[in-house]
């Protein structure tokens, strides 16, 4: 710990050194640059210094020991010490974890209808109108892409874009098979019924993210159905693109503008190619290792939402809050910072998630 703190500190002169250069001053995207990286940086640095300091106060309660008129109130000052010193040093730990590069960014968030029918496509639109909550909760701004509803006005398959700084850290959790447990409103003996929905979270990719070669793309249009079947464009402004070294497919038809549908199938599926570009160099960078919370596998159920018994159940944490009723109204983040807060403690032990 030690010797990070000490490269820490010498990063923290450096950049202080170089932000009072003139020649630094009056290059304007290299000072924003510097001033970026000391942004980062000083919360570790000063939580260090916090480090030092207490590490100080043991050594001197160790000398006071030998002093037998203030030997017991050095032994309180030594046990508060230590006691700090631990709580400090985990602190540290987490704030020296490698930030994921895509907490930062926006969000492409898909969610789709899985086994149960209607009542599954039900599910899908409460899920929506959950995330749309903790959305607006944190200032965040949601655009519906590309949707497709059912005849009772559930949900077949929606995607949306999510803007806001931190967007991303924020909603990466979510991935993965979600499972409900209520009676329908069409069981009239009052059965419980199960079913489930598929939501994918996606990082929308920047062009500086990604590079895609137009000669890969093949762009089709069609003529678009409309929301749910009900009316039908006369114009061919639905498109489709896909990608043909990795068969991506995309199709977008939610607006009358055949441009503005080629745009949002663009930005989905850089999302997704960003996604798969991301998964790659994870699995390069550890085979066999679990893959982090939230990562996307649609097979595996990592929640279950128990509508008669009131509860949410997140199997990755075996976390149970008997609180469903706010948490289908947007209230999340007792669930988000226990699986961010997981994530954090896999990670300093070196496994992942």
């Amino acid at each position: 710990m030690i010797e990070k703190i000490e490269d820490i500190e010498q990063k923290y002169k450096s950049l202080q050194n170089e932000l009072s250069n003139p020649d630094v001053v009056n290059n304007l995207d290299r000072f924003k640059t510097l001033n970026e990286e000391m942004k980062k940086i000083m919360p570790i640095y000063e939580k260090a210094q916090e480090y030092k300091k207490t590490l100080q106060t043991i050594e001197e309660s160790k000398e006071l020991l030998k002093d037998e008129e203030l030997r017991e109130l050095a032994k309180e000052e030594l046990k508060e010490a230590q006691e700090n010193l631990e709580k400090i040093e985990n602190e540290l730990k987490v704030l020296l974890i490698p930030k994921d590069p895509a907490d930062d960014k926006n969000v492409i968030l898909e969610i789709r209808a899985g086994t149960g029918g209607e009542e599954a496509a039900l599910f899908a639109a409460d899920l929506f109108r959950m995330y749309t909550r903790y959305a607006e909760n944190k200032g965040f701004k949601i655009e519906i892409m590309e949707q497709s509803l059912s005849e009772t006005g559930g949900i077949k398959e929606i995607i949306a874009n999510i803007k806001g700084k931190g967007a991303y850290a924020k909603f990466k959790y979510e991935s993965g098979t979600h499972r409900v447990q209520r009676v329908p409103t069409t069981e009239s003996q009052g059965r419980i019924h199960t079913s489930a929905a598929t939501v994918a979270v996606l990082p929308e990719a920047e062009d500086v993210d990604i590079q895609i070669n137009p000669d890969d793309l093949r762009i089709d249009v069609f003529r678009s159905s409309g929301h749910g079947g009900q009316h039908v464009n006369t114009t061919d402004s639905a498109v489709r693109i896909t990608h043909l070294p990795t068969n991506t497919v995309v199709s977008c038809q939610d607006e009358k503008s055949q441009l503005k549908n080629k745009n949002k199938a663009m930005t989905i599926l850089k999302a997704r190619l960003y996604e798969l570009h991301r998964k790659q160099l994870e699995q390069e960078r550890a085979q066999e290792r679990k893959q982090q919370i939230g990562s996307g596998d649609r097979s595996e159920r990592i929640r279950t939402y128990n509508f008669p018994q009131g509860r949410v159940t997140d199997h990755r944490i075996n976390l149970t809050l008997y609180k469903l009723d706010s948490i289908m109204e947007g209230d999340l983040d007792e669930l988000v910072d226990a699986l961010t807060l997981e994530d954090q403690s896999k990670k300093l032990k070196g496994e992942g998630l």
